[in-house]
């Protein structure tokens, strides 16, 4: 992923911090500007509009994890281990990036997001899901299905631990994704 400047960096910031309290509708420029620090012209060096705003910052936070994705795939481990690898550390992205999760949950859900397919992240986990069915590790379910309840489940887990009276700890964690994997492993 390319780097970003401090300053876009401030902006999508603020705006996440401010879509989080207020909502997209909520959020205008001028309190994006405010929050962030940074000049009027700052943000409209960068951004055309509010909604070009919204758009990239989604796109760069997805971005960010399909960098977990694709970094955890290159590890050599086994398939059982990548599995739970990448469960963690997306679940620990959300954890460290609360306001992104929240985001990506009003986002998605939004007109802004008129490209309902994300072409890299699909093949990525889909490309995961096929290799485990074809070597037998997982049920043979459909890999789109297998993705959607995987990320699902990320994001639940997480936002139990944020919004749950008690955190969890780190073997309930662990409790979870087994349970996940027993559900979609051949054992």
């Amino acid at each position: 992923m390319t780097p970003i400047s401090d300053k876009k960096k401030a902006i999508f910031a603020s705006t996440l911090e401010l879509i989080k309290t207020n909502g997209f509708h909520g959020t205008p420029i001028s309190l994006v500007v405010k929050n962030a620090g940074v000049a009027a012209g700052t943000v409209y060096h960068y951004f055309d509009s509010k909604d070009e705003l919204i758009c990239e910052l989604f796109a760069y936070n997805r971005c960010r994890m399909i960098e977990i994705i694709d970094t955890t795939l290159a590890e050599d481990a086994s398939y059982k281990e990548t599995f739970f690898n990448i469960y963690t550390k997306l679940y620990d992205f959300y954890i460290q990036n609360t306001n992104v999760l929240i985001f990506f949950e009003q986002f998605v859900n939004s007109p802004y997001n008129s490209n309902k397919k994300y072409p890299h992240a699909q093949s990525q986990l889909q490309s995961f899901f096929i290799d485990g069915i074809e070597k037998g590790y997982i049920k043979s379910i459909k890999p789109e299905i297998l993705k959607i309840l995987t990320l699902g489940s990320i994001a639940t887990t997480a936002k139990l631990n944020i919004y749950g009276e008690n955190p969890l700890a780190d073997y309930e964690l662990k409790q979870i994704v087994e349970l996940f994997w027993d559900g979609i492993s051949r054992n």
